[in-house]
């Protein structure tokens, strides 16, 4: 899955319905969905929206369309701060309502998605995400597990910040960076910035961030952080410039890594390191740009290590978005089938 940027959508209440619905299709109809498809993701964008009102009073989705080989499709987020649900996963069920209605949205959204999860807990809010793709997908196990969640500023149409995965025979490469400031000019350093990096042969991290340095030049530039994990050594390598916050989490270490000062594209320190953690299992890696406030815990959220990895992503961003600035989330964690893991 590619890591294109996701647009906001406020749910306010009822009037916001049908302008949500129009741009989705709007969206789905850009990706190639067929007829039936759109009016699938029509019925699933309608029951989505009406939830947020009924049951949490408003809240917002997030919507983005991405591209695999050979395919295509959407990913759709609500999110609110209503009172939750004590029983989520009873709620997809026909029949099971918490409103008093017939109870068959849930139930509809999961038969014409290709993926469906709700993480729900009382007092804290639902998140409910779901995938529909072009056409029936087809599983390719990866042994890297990653997700990430882009979104602008408020008014901003374009999202300054961006991320991108590189896998190789012998390494998986991860770049987040933020452009300085938002809008276009911060959307094009951060471009800039991806376009070296996929074309950079250097396995160091410290070694790609100067070359992307000598590349963004003439750009506003950016801070960013690369992370490659080395398949053969099972060692994670990181090095960062400027205030992306990286974490890796895993049962027995945890590490924040501390990035150099400086602007990628502008000045950077005349020594940069790499920094080096062995790989356990159940390692959790997060990244974030400063969209976020910094303090945030992703140890918080019962039993979420369970969901797609999106969803730790959204819960992130509903706890702790600034939304005065690009948010950009990216969550990742090794099979234990990858490269030389058994």
């Amino acid at each position: 899955m590619d890591n294109s940027p996701h647009e906001r959508l406020p749910v306010a209440d009822r009037s916001y319905v049908a302008s949500v619905k129009k741009r989705i299709s709007q969206i789905a109809a850009g990706v190639g969905f067929s007829a039936q498809r759109l009016a699938e993701v029509d019925l699933v964008v309608a029951e989505m929206a009406s939830n947020l009102i009924k049951h949490a009073g408003g809240g917002e989705m997030l919507i983005r369309h991405f591209r695999t080989p050979g395919q295509a499709g959407l990913e759709l987020l609500s999110i609110d701060k209503g009172p939750g649900i004590a029983d989520p996963n009873r709620m997809f069920q026909d029949g099971v309502s918490t409103a008093g209605t017939l109870g068959h949205g849930l139930g509809a959204i999961k038969r014409l998605s290709d993926l469906a999860q709700l993480y729900s807990i009382k007092g804290w809010g639902t998140i409910l995400l779901v995938r529909i793709f072009q056409k029936p997908p087809v599983n390719t196990p990866s042994g890297f597990e990653f997700r990430s969640l882009l979104v602008p500023k408020p008014g901003e149409e374009v999202c300054g910040d961006g991320c991108y995965v590189k896998q190789t025979p012998g390494h998986i490469k991860l770049l987040l960076g933020d452009g300085l400031g938002h809008g276009p000019e911060a959307n094009k350093a951060v471009q800039a910035a991806i376009q070296a990096f996929r074309l950079c042969p250097d396995h160091q991290p410290a070694a790609i961030i100067r070359h992307m340095h000598q590349s963004v030049n003439k750009t506003r530039g950016l801070v960013g952080s690369v992370v490659v994990y080395d398949c053969q050594t099972n060692q994670w390598n990181w090095c960062g410039v400027g205030n992306i916050v990286t974490r890796l989490s895993g049962p027995m270490t945890a590490k924040n890594f501390l990035p150099y000062n400086g602007i990628i594209g502008m000045n950077v320190p005349t020594i940069l390191n790499n920094h080096v953690l062995p790989f356990e299992r159940g390692q959790l890696l997060v990244m974030c740009s400063d969209g976020l406030h910094t303090r945030w815990d992703h140890t918080r959220y019962p039993l979420i290590h369970r969901y797609d990895l999106t969803i730790l992503a959204a819960a992130l961003y509903k706890d702790y978005a600034r939304q005065t600035d690009d948010t950009s989330l990216f969550v990742g964690r090794i099979q234990r089938d990858y490269g030389g893991i058994s």
